[in-house]
């Protein structure tokens, strides 16, 4: 929280203030024009989430439309802090943002316009309490759903994951998936090589925490696309091309390596603890 952002600090600010130190959990929002959807994402947050949070709303510009909207929603959450990415544009340099101005043991890194995957939160959070250090959600497998969006994209996505799986042996069913949950302590350990278009680099880091011997866990969720808007053509050429340098890179990585990993997985809830498979 920036002092400076509020007019006065109530009875709830100083409450945050005086445990910021206890934060269990650092929810990282990059955006870029999500000012429509941050009041509802915001709320759902703070109302599901079960633990003590911060939420970081990280912007690369100034212009963006999703600034006003967090300055009045500051007045209302106190635990909201927002940041300017000073990394370089990109969602990956937002997280880098994010994490180094974070409180938290636990990192999400959650984007702002998805709001059925809060509901998978708690089970993360839940793995990570029993020891794992890396969390993945996963749309295909366990119950997960991929519902809406552009019917060439989704095809994409669910094949490209399902034959990666597959021929890599890896150990995560969903490794494209931007919504990660894992232990701060753990971040320093990644060192991405790819450029940093879009979300790619959650991609990456699927592959690397396998590389690295993480202890992983994986969690069903529900995840609407957007059915409009979307990404230009161009756009979409670039982020297909560097998903599928990942996607042989994560192949070539994976398939030979020591598989010692066990991934935990949540099959479904509300009884996480008694269905927990390993």
């Amino acid at each position: 929280m920036t002092v400076s952002q509020t007019t006065s600090l109530n009875s709830q600010d100083i409450h945050y203030l005086a445990s910021e130190n206890s934060v269990k959990l650092s929810i990282l929002l990059p955006v870029r024009n999500e000012g429509a959807n941050i009041p509802v994402t915001v709320k759902m947050l703070n109302l599901f989430v079960s633990c003590s949070q911060e939420i970081i709303i990280i912007y690369d510009f100034p212009e963006d439309n999703s600034v006003p909207v967090v300055n009045n929603l500051i007045k209302q959450y106190p635990n909201i802090t927002l940041l300017q990415n000073t990394q370089g544009a990109g969602v990956l340099n937002a997280v880098r943002t994010g994490i180094r101005e974070s409180h938290g043991k636990y990192i999400l890194i959650y984007p702002a316009d998805e709001i059925l995957p809060i509901f998978a939160i708690n089970d993360m959070i839940l793995l990570l309490d029993e020891g794992c250090d890396f969390i993945n959600c996963t749309r295909y497998s366990y119950g997960g759903k991929r519902l809406g969006g552009n019917l060439i994209s989704g095809i994409i996505s669910r094949l490209g994951n399902k034959t990666f799986t597959f021929l890599a042996g890896s150990d995560l069913s969903d490794a494209t998936t931007g919504i990660k949950m894992f232990r701060k302590s753990v971040f320093p350990l990644f060192s991405f090589e790819f450029a940093p278009i879009g979300w790619a680099f959650a991609f990456e880091m699927s592959v690397k925490a396998q590389l690295l011997d993480l202890k992983l866990g994986e969690v069903p969720l529900t995840s609407i696309d957007r059915l409009i808007g979307g990404v230009s053509t161009q756009n979409f050429k670039k982020w297909f091309i560097q998903y599928f340098r990942l996607y042989m890179w994560g192949i070539l990585k994976l398939r030979f390596r020591n598989r010692s990993n066990d991934v935990y997985k949540i099959i479904r809830r509300p009884y996480p603890k008694n269905n927990m498979e390993k």
